[in-house]
């Protein structure tokens, strides 16, 4: 028999054997496998994991045939490898793929077929390299009341493989994997004692539960392409319209989503153990629901850029950028935009005064209460309201709020942090004071 030859990435040879006497190959006949008809990605997002289904007329001889599958310079996972036929299940019967030894990245499968002519078959396997990211642009309008949200995914392809005219579907949600896909497809041998069955039984099981049958029947529209959202199973999966080509080593942006009039909330928060003491936070909320105009997907990890509308439009303000983890439907988003100029905080004590001393046996002091006056200046330097958050910390659980002028009871955070919420009206200043009575020693347990 000849040399097979080891073709470029995942290129397909069909080996046609005639068997004579049972015992010696009379003849083999080459055929260069046709382009594919369809590829379909199935792309996870928090895994380096994509399965790949590849759907290509094999032209098939009655009897004994072998196929030639060679990967060379790509990261698919061997032990993955799958085959099947799309039609004349029942007489077409894969037998098994075969890894040649000391030959890298080439196995053969064995193919059993009861008749002749062109057969539709699937190969599927998984494959490392491709990802993908979310990001947003959220922009305010100028009264900062609502906002504009656009959703963006970024497909990048470091796989070794072009994929041309592909369709695309991203997996958002968590997905446990025995072994790195990237570390099974750089494996001399694709076999390692007792990891076969428990691989491709875990693996495949996931994928398949992930992945159902159905084909998108659309071309690729001219307009924007609609991502279509499902769930399924403990994940979510967004399917892109139409048919993608993302070369190997390129990137490419595809819009999600778009929603209109989204309601927000624009806070101020004040807290100087975990801010500083010269900064005011500001924050942008608002919830992925549909009283917000969201709700209807939940929205995977990204990065959010918020703007601005000018009061002409014709121009962005930047305000900031913030992180934001999977949100699911009916979760509350929370925006860090950093710190804000146009609202200061400013806490000054001033009076300290220690009474209602204790003393042991010995006449040492075991006990006393402390009281703290505080002034705050707060100041809005903006053209609209404000909401202000002003959290306090204190270094004990026992404490009261005394002499709080024109301040309604604060709210208690949790044992030693309580916040005062107030509004400010463009360009107004409002000074607020308290006292609070820290019980130190034993007068914590006679308060």
């Amino acid at each position: 028999m000849k040399d097979l030859k080891i073709l470029p990435c995942l290129a397909l040879i069909i080996l046609f054997i005639i068997t004579v006497n049972n015992a010696a190959y009379a003849k083999i006949d080459l055929v260069t496998l046709p382009e594919r008809e369809e590829v379909q990605l199935t792309i996870y997002n928090s895994a380096d994991l994509t399965l790949v289904r590849d759907q290509r007329p094999l032209t098939l001889m009655e009897g004994q045939n072998r196929l030639q599958f060679a990967w060379s310079g790509t990261l698919i996972d061997p032990t993955s490898l799958d085959m099947m036929p799309r039609e004349h299940a029942d007489q077409i019967h894969v037998q098994e793929i075969v890894y040649p030894p000391r030959m890298r990245n080439l196995g053969i499968w064995n193919i059993h077929s009861e008749i002749s002519g062109d057969v539709p078959m699937e190969i599927t396997f998984f494959s490392s390299g491709l990802t993908w990211e979310a990001y947003y642009i959220a922009t305010l309008s100028e009264d900062e009341s609502e906002m504009e949200l656009d959703g963006y995914v970024k497909v990048t392809n470091t796989s070794g493989e072009d994929y041309e005219n592909a369709q695309v579907r991203l997996v958002v949600g968590e997905i446990h994997l025995l072994d790195k896909i990237a570390k099974l497809a750089e494996r001399s041998d694709p076999y390692a004692p007792d990891e076969e069955p428990v691989r491709r039984e875990v693996l495949m099981e996931r994928a398949r539960r992930a992945v159902d049958d159905r084909m998108l029947a659309a071309e690729m529209a001219p307009a924007p392409k609609e991502i279509v959202k499902e769930g399924l199973s403990e994940y979510f999966l967004y399917t892109i319209e139409g048919k993608e080509t993302i070369p190997d080593g390129w990137s490419k942006r595809l819009r999600s989503f778009e929603a209109d009039a989204v309601g927000v909330t624009n806070l101020y928060r004040y807290e100087k153990e975990r801010y500083g003491e010269d900064d005011t936070m500001r924050f942008i909320h608002f919830r992925n629901d549909e009283e917000h105009g969201l709700g209807e997907t939940p929205l995977p990890d990204g990065k959010i850029n918020v703007f601005r509308r000018s009061e002409d439009n014709n121009y962005l303000h930047y305000l900031g950028a913030d992180d934001t983890r999977y949100i699911p439907v009916d979760q509350d988003v929370e925006l860090n935009l950093g710190p804000a100029r146009e609202v200061l905080v400013k806490p000054t004590l001033m009076n300290f005064v220690k009474e209602n001393f204790i003393f042991d046996r010995n006449g040492d002091i075991s006990g006393f209460d402390e009281l703290r006056t505080y002034e705050i200046e707060v100041e809005n330097l903006s053209e609209r309201p404000a909401i202000i958050e002003i959290r306090r910390n204190l270094d004990t659980h026992h404490w009261r709020i005394e002499d709080a002028e024109g301040l309604a009871e604060p709210e208690t955070v949790d044992q030693d942090t309580f916040e005062y919420k107030l509004e400010l009206d463009p360009h107004s200043t409002e000074v607020l004071t308290y006292t609070v009575r820290l019980f130190r020693g034993e007068r914590a347990e006679q308060r």
